[in-house]
């Protein structure tokens, strides 16, 4: 099978500075590294096959001639001057590279994932209900683009530290015991770096303001999180970024309140129309709706409106919530000397059969009392 173009393989145009090229090289090699890919061997041809191209393509003379010559520089020994084409040896490039952070190498300074990040994001009911697309912005580390992650400044990169040969260890010995401790000198990494990035300041990271764009689906609660792949900290030496999530809260509403995928709100009427009956006009998310509240409605009547609730079929395979309306009888307030008169007059004409609940509280009271007097 022939062999691909190798600034195909590594996605750069063939004018790619040795900074795009290591940069695009270091992107394919963490995600098809064998580490990462424990038996893929897909991944495996496709790291083996990156690594090849950036031997060649960040080595000035054999670049040279392979942009001269191509694939055929390098065949029948025709990479005799350290061409990469019949050695498979990989290993080089990839620690120029990347420096010792996979496992395996002698120093300590490991890859390490970065850190995950919490969001919380306010919405409104209606937004947590239709679902919602906002932008946000978070502080975050990101891994430096001058010196790919590294900590060395652009053109140098760190050196083997001489106290613990890169071991990032040293042993201290106590009498009869010999202690393994980290390295005083490069606190454990074994790696010293001797010109420091001025950007990150040899931290390999710098902190930024992103922008995102989160897409909130329909149905979403407070407590609910959404899991953004990647957009966490960056790792540390060339690790894999950390995830953000965004955690909803749901702000409260001046009508509604919510129970899962139903809605509730209370319906204040005059105590005239709850005797009588009167036809409301309810708020709904989708506009309003008309209830009829029949004659002789008591306080806390609930009324069901089906399917004017909360549809969460996009969250958990839930269905469409209802709407239920709590009745809530107000009693008058700053009534005048009229007013007055005629509910004297009203609650005089009454008899028990107009206010059952209360005749048969009273009742109640009374065989409760006489029990006690027994």
């Amino acid at each position: 099978m022939a062999k691909r173009d190798y600034y195909e393989v590594l996605g750069v145009a063939k004018s790619a500075s040795e900074q795009e090229i290591k940069k695009a090289y270091r992107r394919l090699a963490m995600k098809h590294h064998p580490d990462r890919n424990e038996g893929d061997v897909e991944a495996e041809e496709k790291f083996k096959e990156a690594s090849e191209a950036a031997e060649v393509l960040l080595e000035a003379e054999k670049r040279s001639a392979y942009d001269q010559y191509g694939h055929a520089a390098f065949e029948g020994g025709g990479g005799g001057r350290g061409g990469f084409g019949n050695s498979g040896n990989f290993g080089s490039i990839f620690e120029d590279v990347f420096g010792d952070i996979f496992s395996g190498g002698r120093g300590q300074s490991q890859v390490h994932r970065g850190s995950d990040l919490k969001y919380i994001l306010d919405i409104t009911l209606e937004e947590a209900v239709r679902g919602t697309n906002p932008k946000i912005k978070i502080p975050t580390l990101v891994e430096c683009m001058s010196c790919l992650g590294s900590g060395a400044k652009s053109g140098t990169k760190p050196m083997d530290c001489v106290q613990c040969g890169g071991s990032g260890q040293i042993t201290a010995r106590q009498g009869f015991f010999s202690l393994q401790q980290a390295c005083p000198r490069c606190r454990g990494k074994g790696k010293i770096i001797s010109d420091p990035c001025p950007p990150c300041r040899g931290q390999g990271r710098v902190e930024e303001k992103k922008t995102l764009s989160v897409k909130v689906p329909p149905g979403v609660d407070t407590g609910d999180r959404i899991r953004l792949s990647g957009q966490g900290e960056a790792g540390a030496n060339g690790g894999p970024a950390g995830d953000l999530y965004v955690q909803m809260n749901v702000r409260e509403h001046p009508i509604f309140t919510r129970d899962g995928a139903d809605l509730y709100c209370e319906v204040p009427i005059s105590f005239v129309n709850a005797a009588l009956g009167e036809q409301l006009e309810i708020p709904t998310l989708e506009g309003k709706v008309s209830l009829k509240v029949p004659p002789e409605t008591q306080t806390g009547k609930l009324f069901r409106l089906k399917g004017k609730g909360v549809d969460m079929s996009q969250i958990r395979g839930g269905g469409l919530g209802d709407l239920y309306c709590k009745i809530v009888v107000e009693t008058p307030v700053n009534l005048n000397d009229h007013q007055k008169a005629l509910l004297r007059e009203f609650a005089g004409d009454q008899d028990a059969s107009q206010s059952p609940k209360y005749a048969s509280w009273l009742d109640g009271v009374k065989r409760f009392i006489d029990a006690l007097r027994d």
